[in-house]
């Protein structure tokens, strides 16, 4: 593995451990002190942490930080699939190991931020659907390649992802984000209604690019 590699994969680890440390800590610490934080504190903790690591991070890895951004990307032919596994591998090991030290910090905190729908499935799997078109649609516009990068980059991303935890948060969790789901259902044993936040998300970012290239006017792999 090349140096500029691994300082890639180093960031997307630290990026996203910092993300679901953060975001779920969020939930696990309002949670533990009686709603202290509260869901507008929650929201805007997803957003800020996502805005600070694409100002950080942005110009290294892109600043993905979630599997089915990198693979929408891929798709759209704005990052290689030759890099693609290691990204993915860096991106669940990050969140793994953010579960891992919250579950350390708060034993007693179960779920550890898991996200689990308060309505119906497939209430749920149409917000999740939806809000990750929504974010896709964004971060394509706003990024250069595959690189989330840039001040409108940092403010219109991590708007998006608070805008929208807000209003969504309460019914299916907002997850957005495939491993931010995966990790602390793995972490915590609680795996239920996982397959909603695995596929949802993966299946409306994918949905994004070729209906931006539309908007666009450009192909699928401009």
């Amino acid at each position: 593995m090349n140096a500029a590699l691994f300082s890639k994969l180093l960031a997307e680890f630290l990026g996203t451990y910092a993300l679901i440390f953060a975001g779920t800590g969020a939930i696990v610490v309002d949670q533990l002190s009686g709603g202290t934080i509260t869901h507008l504190g929650v929201a805007l903790t997803w957003g800020l942490i996502v805005m600070v690591l694409i100002y950080t991070f942005g110009d290294l890895s892109g600043a993905h930080l979630n599997p089915a951004v990198s693979i929408s990307f891929t798709v759209a032919g704005r990052f290689s699939i030759r890099e693609l596994p290691s990204y993915l591998i860096a991106q669940l090991t990050g969140a793994l190991a953010a579960s891992e030290t919250l579950h350390l910090l708060f034993p007693q905190r179960s779920l550890l931020g898991a996200t689990l729908p308060e309505g119906g499935c497939l209430q749920s799997f149409i917000l999740e659907f939806l809000l990750t078109l929504i974010l896709m649609i964004v971060i394509l516009n706003v990024s250069h390649g595959a690189k989330e990068k840039g001040i409108t980059a940092g403010i219109a991303i991590g708007a998006t992802i608070a805008l929208e935890a807000l209003f969504a948060g309460p019914i299916s969790g907002a997850s957005m984000n495939p491993f931010r789901s995966l990790a602390p259902a793995l972490v915590s044993g609680h795996f239920e209604h996982l397959w909603i936040y695995l596929t949802a998300p993966l299946l409306g970012a994918l949905v994004a690019v070729p209906l931006f290239g539309f908007l666009r006017q450009e192909g699928p792999s401009s």
